[in-house]
């Protein structure tokens, strides 16, 4: 038997209170957050109202295309936040699309592992299913691409002296960038590596502790997060495999030349 508890407008105003801590702490050390809190946090309510909304009436279509559509839009998004989180990036439409085609591959392959060969509902397409797996697999695995992406452009930047002058020795641009290749994959992979490390002891994931305050047995919500965390984990470390060589791609030439000057900084790049 459920033993869900509903939540009122009041309930939730009433934890509102809570973000006065953070308040107090931006007052009392003049951090100046105090704007960008009260920005961030009606932001993040209308969001989360409106994708609510979104999806009761998806869930109550259970059609393909509007789970399509959604999903769209979600890695779309996941695509833009990945480059507003690197300092330096790649100037153009490129930081974009690699930072999108890598979350629409990874995305995309570990959800219709999940509910294709795993939980296999039906219909398969369920967007119960597969909008919520989607979701939680992009924003794990954007952090650690924007990571990987972040660190790789910022020490091929420090390290460009050693860079150019190994490939000037005639190495491979691959070659020439192995330790920066490394530090950005170990840089990208990392959060997934703690996050698991503390599931169970430090922390109750998201999804696991959703379902059981939903009512569900605890053991079976965590047969649920764990498979979770293994498609996180999975897409993570394949979306910053793929994201770090394509960066390294980008950021030389056939020629095997270090082209640093295609690189912006966030105050300077374009709009789009």
């Amino acid at each position: 038997m459920s033993s869900y508890v509903s939540l009122s407008p009041a309930d939730l105003a009433l934890a509102s209170i809570l973000i006065l801590v953070n308040a107090g702490v931006s007052m009392a050390f003049r951090l100046g957050l105090e704007r960008t809190l009260l920005l961030t946090t009606l932001r993040m309510v209308v969001q989360l109202l409106l994708i609510g909304l979104v999806l009761r009436w998806i869930f109550q279509q259970t059609s393909p295309l509007w789970t399509l559509l959604l999903a769209s839009i979600m890695i779309a998004a996941a695509g833009r936040e990945a480059i507003t989180r690197q300092e330096r990036r790649i100037a153009g439409w490129s930081s974009y699309g690699l930072g999108t085609g890598t979350l629409l591959m990874v995305g995309t392959f570990a959800t219709i592992f999940a509910v294709g060969g795993v939980i296999s509902p039906d219909p398969w397409y369920a967007p119960r299913y597969v909008l919520p797996i989607l979701g939680m697999v992009l924003g794990n695995s954007l952090t650690g691409i924007a990571l990987s992406l972040d660190t790789l452009t910022s020490t091929a930047w420090r390290e460009r002296a050693a860079i150019e002058a190994r490939l000037a020795l005639g190495q491979p641009r691959l070659m020439a960038l192995r330790e920066t290749t490394r530090r950005a994959l170990k840089t990208g992979m990392t959060p997934i590596l703690n996050a698991m490390a503390a599931s169970g002891i430090v922390s109750l994931p998201g999804m696991m502790t959703g379902q059981i305050l939903a009512g569900v047995d605890p053991v079976e919500a965590t047969k649920y997060q764990v498979l979770i965390m293994f498609l996180i984990a999975g897409s993570t470390a394949l979306g910053v495999l793929l994201a770090t060589f394509g960066g390294v791609l980008l950021i030389t030439d056939d020629r095997h030349r270090l082209r640093l000057d295609r690189l912006v900084t966030k105050e300077k790049a374009p709009a789009g």
